[in-house]
């Protein structure tokens, strides 16, 4: 890649093209510079996506990156995406919003937040590809660790995690469920099932 913008190019198309989000090595490799001028590069495009109002962004989570719709057309995409996607249940919506703000977290943390088995609601949400398993925890039992998705932060219209409502009760493992903040209203729950 001879220019910064060849190099946008680049990214734009094989992030475009790409099944599942690269990782800052991966893109430095496939555009055969170093890390840091990819990174700086991945930024400069992101920033330059947001300000031209296209109709896409530049996801980063952790140190992957996508390509996904602005949230900005999120209202003129609903009626595509209502017909594939139904509506989290107000059960799915609050162990969703457990592990986003507590993550990566346990189901045991899941359920005592909640006050109720959060088992079925995980395998949904699981099954959705909106929360993922990421690790296991170090103690007795290796319970499962569960971190949200790009699937979650492109249905919510957020670009990061950054991007979610503040609170401190978000940090505060003896504060409940109802301390914290609710997810953007992507999707304001229509029940289709139980949960």
């Amino acid at each position: 890649m001879s220019t910064s913008d060849d190099l946008a190019a680049f990214y734009e198309a094989v992030l475009f093209i790409a099944e599942r989000p690269l990782t800052g090595a991966e893109l430095a490799e496939l555009g055969r510079v170093p890390r840091l001028q990819a990174e700086a590069t991945l930024a400069n495009l992101a920033e330059q996506l947001a300000e031209d109002g296209r109709g896409i962004r530049l996801q980063r989570l952790d140190d992957a990156w996508q390509l996904a719709t602005a949230p900005e057309v999120g209202e003129r995409l609903a009626t595509y995406a209502a017909r594939d996607e139904p509506r989290l249940t107000p059960a799915a919506l609050e162990a969703l919003a457990v592990v986003a703000y507590r993550q990566p977290c346990t189901r045991g943390e899941v359920d005592r937040l909640r006050g109720v088995d959060s088992d079925y609601v995980l395998r949904s949400l699981l099954h959705r590809r909106l929360v993922v398993e990421v690790g296991r925890r170090d103690t007795p039992g290796r319970p499962i660790l569960y971190g949200t998705t790009f699937a979650f932060l492109e249905r919510f219209g957020l670009t990061s995690l950054d991007d979610l409502p503040s609170s401190p009760a978000a940090a505060d493992p003896e504060i409940g469920i109802d301390a914290l903040p609710p997810l953007p209203a992507a999707l304001a729950p229509e029940p289709v099932d139980a949960g």
